[in-house]
């Protein structure tokens, strides 16, 4: 059967085969024969159904190996015109990755949860806003407390104990008239 000869239109009446059909189905060599005594033919069908079937089967058989060499052919020719294109697998997944974002996020889904997520983050941003100026003014309040302040002169106290005088070499006491204040946090 020559190739170029073969039509592959699929509407075709030929689909894509050359057959030449013998004069006399006797002529025609088919394994397994239908109506023999190993195969018998099935109820209801007549000797020259199951030849047709039979001639029917071989056609479709060629038609599928045709069609599966044109899909080879094809995905040799689509893979070479990529390649001339300089597009390789990880581009194309680089490109579905994309495609798939900008479609999740134009879902009406993705725009509900981002707009419910910001409102959320305001809330919690206020939130952690009034909870750190409110832990700031009694940690104000606390350090203005008699209990601090006494907490406060007796660590002063035990700080002159272990390093001893001021740096300058003067020698002080936590009692001093004119103490220096440091302001830095604990």
């Amino acid at each position: 059967m020559d190739p170029t000869s073969q039509d592959i239109n699929l509407n075709s009446p030929n689909k894509g085969l050359v057959v030449d059909q013998p004069e006399s189905m006797s002529e025609l060599p088919v394994e397994g024969a239908v109506g023999n005594s190993a195969n018998p033919l099935p109820p209801g069908l007549t000797e020259e159904e199951a030849v047709d079937l039979q001639i029917e089967l071989i056609k479709v058989e060629e038609e599928i190996s045709t069609l599966r060499q044109v899909l080879s052919a094809k995905e040799k020719h689509a893979a070479e015109l990529k390649r001339k294109l300089g597009l390789n697998p990880l581009n194309e997944l680089k490109q579905n990755i994309t495609k798939s974002w900008q479609d999740v996020q134009a879902s009406n889904a993705y725009k509900k949860t981002q707009e419910t997520l910001s409102q959320a983050s305001i809330k919690t941003t206020a939130a952690f806003s009034t909870m750190g100026t409110a832990l700031s003014r009694k940690l104000g309040d606390m350090r203005n407390s008699t209990t601090f302040k006494s907490f406060e002169d007796r660590v002063e106290n035990l700080k002159y104990k272990v390093v001893g005088p001021k740096g300058n070499g003067e020698a002080g006491s936590p009692n001093d008239s004119n103490p220096t204040q440091d302001n830095a946090p604990f």
